[in-house]
């Protein structure tokens, strides 16, 4: 049984983000990405190695995204962030 993971596609830019969607479908034209509003991608688990060679051709990383984006947000919140002074 095949088992899917959430992944975040973070791109150098837009534009690299968007290049490696293109080249994903190129590449392996029978694997379908399931994007999301809030920008994750469903993927099968055993695809993450071409999923990072792809990602290294297009100046992206792949991140496995949480399991409950909720709790992302709530320890977001709980660390502040610096203003970069």
């Amino acid at each position: 049984m095949q088992q899917q993971i959430r992944i975040e596609i973070k791109g150098k830019d837009e534009f690299w983000g968007r290049a490696f969607h293109v080249e994903w479908e190129h590449q392996f034209p029978g694997r379908a990405l399931t994007v999301n509003d809030a920008g994750q991608a469903l993927a099968q688990s055993e695809w993450f190695d071409d999923l990072e060679r792809v990602a290294a051709q297009t100046f992206c990383r792949i991140v496995r995204a949480p399991e409950n984006p909720q709790r992302r947000r709530w320890m977001n919140s709980l660390i502040p962030r610096g203003s970069g002074s």
